[in-house]
């Protein structure tokens, strides 16, 4: 790893700091919140030095457990799998702990969006400014230019101008949404030919809304408004009136657009979707999250050759049905993933020169610049409720959620901030936290705000925790085990005996497909149905087109029904490890296997270490994009080194194949002017990088990519500098 000492420094409070980092903090973030530099410094090193020890006291846990887990698979790896004994071990060496009784939560100063009114989520790298911007913006969406421009109608737009003939389809496939939603008496807006509002309420063509309440406001004058705004399950609907309008000129009503409210809420990344090494890239994504929580982020950019600048979007304001005027937020509210208990990160070193932990410093500056968001009293706020979102990712059982406890309260004293202001978004995707929810929820049950299944986190770490069972099963064939639906159903069961509903948010996974919209539209409804409030989605498009599956389940009575059901998904079923039953596979089933986890590896790694790229989408084997990110990467990664470690594949065999696939990979990114070919030389910084996560999977801490990634790109970064 190169020196970073070597970097201009400022010694604080026995912290050596980034000039440019602290320079930032002191300059950008620190005016306007009533923070002094010198308190600010000296709580921080507080937390650095009273707190890194306990954090390193946790990982060495972790490596402790994952020891003793290796030996007794290795004692018991010729006999079958003993369930009950397996579980006593793990109660023995406190990997699972007493669940306890019932509580329930007390998180207070919860927004709606997050409590009591379900619907999409975003999932955005803080470090590109252009997409942040667009997802803080997908609050709304156009349900016709979603329908348009992607295959969710069947097919994709054919190529050239505006086809008349889609057109036509939108607006109909719409008016059948609007239909089944907002029913009308008598009609239907598909004919509709006039709305106006009559006494405080809707009137359709002489006929009225069979649920005369979902009218919930109109912009305009109210016997020709230019906007009616109807509300169903929490979310808002706009039907935008404008006869003038290419598409509102075709229409019997006048009707130009109808726009969904979509991506309830939006996570902005520091973890899984960014490349954060050093103290550029930290300085880099905490000024987009300053813009955000200020409300001045801007982006210029070029689009079909024009330059563009964009903007956060204002509030929306109506004319309420009794007349009264009403606002609605016009940007999704913003949670901040902090980075995990793992890292550490060279911008800022400790008395001893030690990198600190990089979560420490995402936790006071996250929250430092969530300030200004705070101490707004007019125009658009996040939080309305004064509260400040963190999601936590990558904790091992309840130790490691109380010890991030801690950290917040720490940090809300050193701010003057009262307590729990901050809250604590838990990531359900590491085994041990999985087989403990019920107690990790109790480690922060004054703070906790969410939960959400992590499934490609979660099975790579099932694979490292495993590794010495046995051969795992091909990753499809692992969707299909018992534990994935244990996992899934348990993570709703246990959220709502812990008071959830109505308070905090249930999640599901991401989409992985962005171009595959039809797909999602079939599928995607599950979630809802589960009983999860929010469920991630890929883009602004998904999420507005996500959001009609909020209207048409009724996730509050869902809950409701799951609740009285009695089911209980208990912690047995997790414990059923996917290994590969039979293994009789042919040598083009293993290789098929290995190409696929190996191409999306270095399709991947490639943009990560020599384009600073956290997430994107990556073309597959079959050049389908998928959205990858270092979740993707990680069970890619466990699942070669298992196979490897058991002599499924050989280490020859999977050197020819990472060699075969990186020239796929090459092919693929063929017009890409950045990208730097991994053949035929294969002696890149990229390449080896892949190669590490592979060859040295099993060595990497519960199997986790940071390492090796972070090492390589910041190798990269000095050959540059």
């Amino acid at each position: 790893m190169p020196d970073q000492t070597a970097a201009p420094r400022i010694d604080t409070e026995g912290l050596s700091i980034d000039a440019g980092l602290k320079r930032f903090v002191e300059e950008e973030v620190l005016p306007g919140t009533g923070i002094d530099p010198a308190d600010l410094w000296s709580g921080f090193s507080a937390l650095v030095h009273d707190f890194g020890p306990q954090n390193r006291a946790l990982l060495d846990k972790r490596e402790t457990i994952q020891k003793q887990l290796d030996a007794w698979h290795k004692e018991r790896r010729s006999t079958p799998h003993n369930r009950v004994a397996y579980k006593g071990f793990l109660e023995q060496i406190g990997y699972i702990v007493p669940e306890g009784g019932d509580f329930t939560i007390d998180t207070a100063n919860v927004d709606p969006e997050v409590a009591t009114v379900p619907g999409p989520q975003l999932v955005v790298p803080v470090t590109n400014a252009r997409f942040v911007l667009n997802a803080a913006n997908a609050r709304w969406g156009s349900f016709y230019d979603c329908l348009y421009g992607t295959d969710a109608m069947g097919v994709l737009p054919p190529p050239g101008g505006f086809d008349d003939g889609r057109g036509a389809r939108v607006v109909a496939r719409a008016a059948v949404f609007l239909d089944e939603i907002f029913p009308l008496t008598g009609t239907s807006h598909a004919v509709a030919t006039r709305y106006l509002v009559k006494d405080g309420a809707l009137e359709v063509d002489a006929s009225a809304l069979k649920a005369p309440e979902v009218f919930a406001g109109y912009k305009g004058d109210p016997d020709a408004p230019t906007a009616i705004l109807l509300k169903n399950n929490g979310l808002h609907v706009e039907l935008v009136f404008d006869a003038s309008h290419p598409i509102g000129s075709q229409t019997p009503s006048g009707l130009a657009d109808v726009q969904l409210e979509s991506a309830m809420s939006a996570i902005i990344d520091c973890e899984d979707s960014v490349a954060c090494v050093d103290a550029e890239d930290k300085t880099l994504a905490y000024r987009n999250w300053l813009g955000l929580m200020k409300g001045d982020l801007a982006e210029t950019f070029e689009k079909g050759g024009k330059q563009m600048t964009r903007r956060l979007h204002g509030d929306r304001t109506y004319t309420a049905p009794d007349g009264s005027e009403i606002t609605l937020k016009g940007r999704a509210l913003l949670l901040v993933r902090n980075v995990g208990h793992l890292m550490t990160n060279p911008a800022i070193l400790d008395r001893d020169g030690n990198e600190i932990f990089e979560g420490l410093m995402d936790a006071m500056f996250t929250t430092l610049i969530a300030m200004h968001d705070l101490k707004k009293t007019t125009g658009p706020r996040n939080s309305v409720e004064g509260s400040v979102y963190v999601v936590k990712p990558k904790m091992h059982g309840p130790e490691e959620v109380a010890f991030t406890d801690a950290i917040f309260t720490h940090v809300e004293k050193v701010l003057g901030l009262p307590q729990y202001t901050v809250k604590l978004g838990i990531m359900d995707e590491e085994r041990r936290t999985s087989v403990n929810l019920k107690a990790c929820i109790r480690a922060a049950r004054h703070r906790v705000c969410f939960i959400n299944t992590g499934f490609l986190d979660r099975t790579g770490d099932e694979i490292h925790t495993s590794m010495e069972a046995g051969p795992f099963s091909r990753k499809d064939f692992i969707k299909r085990k018992s534990w994935i639906t244990a996992y899934e159903n348990q993570n709703v069961d246990i959220g709502l005996e812990c008071g959830f509903s109505g308070k905090a948010q249930i999640g599901k996974g991401m989409w992985a497909m962005p171009d595959k919209m039809a797909a999602m539209l079939e599928q995607k409804i599950e979630h809802p149905r589960a009983g999860a409030t929010c469920a991630w989605v890929p883009s602004p498009t998904a999420a507005t087109l996500h959001a009609t599956h909020y209207h048409k389940v009724d996730v509050m009575a869902v809950q409701s029904d799951l609740a009285k059901g009695g089911r209980r998904a208990y912690v047995d079923a997790l414990l059923d490890i996917p290994l590969a039953a039979y293994r009789q596979w042919t040598r083009g089933q293993i290789r098929r296997e290995v190409e696929n986890n190996a191409q999306g590896i270095l399709g991947y790694v490639v943009r990560w270490i020599d384009q600073g790229v956290g997430c994107s989408k990556v073309p597959d084997i079959n050049d389908v994009g998928l959205m990858e990110d270092r979740a993707t990467c990680r069970i890619s990664a466990q699942h070669i080194a298992n196979w490897l470690h058991h002599g499924v594949v050989s280490n020859d065999e999977v050197e020819e194949i990472m060699k075969q696939m990186a020239d796929v990979v090459d092919r693929q990114n063929a017009g890409d002017p950045n990208y730097v070919p991994m053949a035929p030389g294969f002696d890149g910084i990229a390449f080896k990088a892949a190669c590490d996560l592979v060859f040295d999977g099993r060595k990497q801490p519960s199997g986790y990519t940071e390492p090796v990634l972070h090492r390589r790109r910041l190798q990269l970064k000095a050959r540059q500098h």
